[in-house]
């Protein structure tokens, strides 16, 4: 995994920005997995801020979403499409039959299911699926004990994330929060090309410790995530707090690899400069005069 600790929310947004319009623009990264819930509001902020800026093109993007309530309508104020509509598709040029998102009102609840997955299928499947994480290390509405080969299914919320969700849209009224959803399975997640997981907050140190270091097992649906062969974490300090190799990952921060190939050339350029010099022909000794010859005894008795 590559793992990114930023300083806050703020910059975790902005560094998440950074990956979706390079995939969009330089990767064709068409097929796109999103996510709900407060997480990626700021992430979603900064795409419409580059879509009106000119820096990112979305007539062209198709979507599906993680998950959606059962027994809420599309224009409920609390449902997840209405979410997406309010605080990203409505701002920039996705063509609305591109958006496609599981019906919380469907009557056929494995057939909604099947479809989705089909038509992810039938798109090549999802290049980017951006996702973040509960506090119990739920990604999508996978909430523990969620099997890791899950597909596109009906789950029952747990207790946890009925709180969460009240406190954060239904006013704080348990009452509100539907108790089912549907949501793309932890397998599905695991068939994408590539997963951006983004996260902040200190309520969130326990699940990505979790999910970043400890054991893959379905208590914490994200440690699946630890299968996946590209996969990119971008947390903020406070996300990163209970992280024991917390050190390790800042070493290996974007600037790792080009430093890493700076250092390889440098190290290649001074052992061909060795190499040169030990083919170099030894310089020439000069040739040593011949030492005097000695008298014979002969010659010493006639010099007598």
């Amino acid at each position: 995994m590559n793992v990114i600790i930023c300083k806050n929310k703020q910059e975790v947004a902005k560094e998440a920005y950074k990956i979706v319009k390079d995939r969009i623009n330089n990767c064709r990264a068409k097929v796109l997995g999103l996510p709900t819930g407060t997480t990626p509001e700021g992430l979603y902020a900064e795409m419409v801020k580059g879509y009106k800026k000119g820096e990112i093109d979305f007539s062209d993007v198709h979507t599906f979403n993680l998950d959606e309530y059962i027994g809420l309508q599309k224009d409920h104020p609390q449902s997840y499409r209405n979410f997406m509509d309010t605080r990203l598709f409505n701002h920039i040029n996705i063509k609305k039959e591109n958006i496609d998102f599981l019906d919380g009102l469907t009557d056929d609840i494995d057939r909604e299911c099947e479809r989705y997955e089909a038509a992810m299928e039938a798109l090549g499947g999802i290049k980017l699926q951006i996702v973040g994480v509960g506090r119990d290390g739920h990604i999508g509405f996978n909430e523990p004990g969620t099997s890791l080969t899950s597909r596109t299914h009906m789950i029952t919320l747990a207790q946890s994330t009925i709180t969460d969700n009240a406190n954060l849209f239904f006013g704080g009224d348990e009452s509100q929060v539907p108790r089912w959803a549907l949501s793309m399975g932890v397998g599905t997640v695991l068939d994408t090309q590539e997963v951006l997981m983004i996260a902040f907050g200190a309520n969130k140190a326990d699940a990505i410790k979790g999910m970043l270091e400890g054991p893959i097992t379905t208590m914490n649906t994200s440690s699946a995530l630890q299968l996946h062969p590209n996969v990119t974490v971008i947390i903020d300090e406070a996300a990163a707090s209970k992280l024991e190799y917390h050190d390790y990952y800042k070493r290996i921060a974007p600037g790792n690899i080009e430093a890493m190939y700076a250092f390889l050339e440098k190290a290649r350029a001074q052992a061909a400069k060795k190499a040169k010099a030990a083919a170099k022909p030894a310089p020439k000794k000069a040739a040593a005069k011949p030492a005097p010859k000695k008298a014979t005894a002969k010659k010493a008795a006639k010099k007598k």
